[in-house]
């Protein structure tokens, strides 16, 4: 193929044509995006893991990962009843082994039914299996006191993050002034920080007051919204919870703010089986907004989600999750699935294993006891862990650290001598990831900057999963507490 004038004096002039894709060419709204989870901290901490493989000393033996919550990463074990219903899904064959139980095998039997070719290996339909999208709707239902639920309006997803970002690319229009404005809390789950980025949406901040355990105040989201209107058009509010548990009253609030300033909600709720704090329980957003009635209840638009990665289970591996929405546009619902349709299909073993978690064993099936009994022992062990993480933090000097009243994650505040914040301004680093490389480098601890989640200006935090085995966790958090003391003389 001849070459045009240029690209042959390019070939010319240094034998080699300039790449199509550059840093300089490639799409910027990818170039600005940021995952702190799995950032320059966890880049460098499967370096020195493969630095330790090869023998190098260092003055830790192993990289602790307290980085994501990666629940059996961290030791968490999985769910028999659940692995016994995958495995037989995967390997129909074991139907007629001894070594099932009766209600796992007829639990699989179903789902195969429902299988294209009776097969987990085929395609599903793009909003996901029928089956089990009923068997979402039943637990919504019973986990709701009887408030319906329509399986229509549930898509299966590849995790809540699948369905996140797919809600997101429908909010987001404009440009300029006019371009999608979404609040989101502070401290963030990155997803939605990087989503907004990588989509030109415009990123909202509102800030959980830590003075008060991070609660939410409608407040602030006002604040937040007036000083948006001058940049964008916000249209969306983003809540998590439980991350910090909210009541009915503050649920409440943030409807009616909602409804107000015509926003569309999205609630994420991940985490509503990882509730600790005594006196404290999980409201969801659609029970809330159901039982405030008219005018809220036939009008204000949701998206609420939820995922096996999270709560008990802890099967991040296999990207199970969904979304509901209510009162969406019925058009828009068809753009939704439009798109969903482009990715084919969620995964179908992650499809499967959202099947047993929410359609758990029942009193009379042989597996109940078994089932409840590793249920139970397993938030009663994450409940425990939170207790001890806030323990050992409030007895360390200069580390402050509210209670974890729910999640799998803490997020301490940190003080930072001035020479240490001039130290890594020389480094052309955030003062807290300059500790936190420094804690890896050193203790062999991997946690995040709060930096990475978003922080108010001036003060400084990590956060951390409070995952490992007990013993781990204790001597984790014992060896931060001393680290951070030494930190602190090192630079006072």
């Amino acid at each position: 193929m001849a070459l045009r004038a240029g690209d042959q004096g390019q070939v010319a002039m240094n034998g080699l044509k300039e790449k199509v894709l550059t840093l300089d060419t490639m799409n910027q709204c990818v170039r600005r995006v940021e995952y702190a989870v799995r950032g320059p901290i966890m880049l460098r901490a499967l370096e020195l893991e493969q630095e330790l493989r090869q023998g190098m000393k260092k003055p830790f033996t192993e990289v602790i990962r307290a980085n994501i919550g990666d629940a059996q990463a961290m030791g968490q074990k999985p769910i028999t009843f659940m692995r016994q219903v995958l495995a037989l899904c995967v390997d129909p064959e074991l139907l007629s082994s001894p070594h099932f139980p009766k209600d796992a095998k007829r639990r699989a039997e179903r789902i195969l039914q429902a299988c294209g070719g009776h097969s987990l290996g085929a395609y599903s339909v793009s909003s996901g299996i029928q089956l089990i999208r009923e068997d979402v709707a039943q637990y919504i239902e019973r986990r709701d006191g009887g408030i319906p639920s329509d399986p229509n309006n549930i898509f299966l997803s590849t995790g809540a993050s699948d369905a996140i970002v797919t809600v997101l690319k429908l909010l987001v229009a404009g440009e300029g002034r006019t371009r999608t404005g979404v609040l989101i809390p502070i401290p963030q789950y990155p997803l939605y920080s990087a989503t907004l980025a990588e989509l030109d949406a415009a990123q909202v901040n509102y800030y959980l007051d830590e003075e008060h355990a991070w609660a939410l105040d409608v407040s602030e989201l006002r604040r937040a919204l007036v000083q948006a209107r001058d940049r964008c058009r916000p249209r969306a509010l983003c809540v998590i919870n439980p991350g910090q548990v909210q009541t009915r009253e503050c649920i409440e609030a943030v409807i009616r703010f909602a409804f107000e300033e015509r926003l569309f909600l999205l609630a994420d709720e991940v985490y509503q089986d990882n509730v600790y704090a005594e006196g404290s329980q999980f409201h969801s957003f659609k029970k809330v907004l159901t039982e405030m009635g008219p005018p809220y209840a036939a009008q204000q638009e949701l998206a609420s989600f939820h995922s096996v990665s999270k709560g008990y289970m802890g099967e991040c591996g296999f990207r199970g999750g969904y979304v509901e929405v209510v009162n969406m546009d019925a058009a828009v619902q068809r753009q939704m699935l439009k798109l969903m349709s482009v990715r084919l299909c969620p995964p179908v073993p992650g499809q499967a294993l959202l099947h047993t978690a929410v359609s758990p064993p029942q009193p009379s099936d042989p597996s109940f006891a078994q089932f409840q009994a590793e249920r139970q022992a397993v938030l009663a062990e994450l409940a425990a862990k939170a207790k001890l993480t806030e323990q050992i933090f409030s007895e360390a000097p200069g580390i402050r650290c509210n209670p974890v009243q729910g999640a799998m994650y803490s997020f301490p505040r940190v003080q930072l001598p001035p020479r240490a914040v001039q130290r890594a301004q020389e480094l052309g680093l955030a003062p807290d990831m300059f500790f936190c490389m420094r804690l890896l480098e050193e203790t062999g601890i991997c946690v995040v900057p709060g930096s990475g989640f978003g922080q108010l200006e001036g003060t400084y935090h990590f956060r951390m999963t409070i995952l490992p085995p007990m013993e781990k966790l204790r001597a984790l958090l014992e060896k931060l507490s001393q680290f951070h003391a030494k930190f602190t003389l090192e630079y006072s």
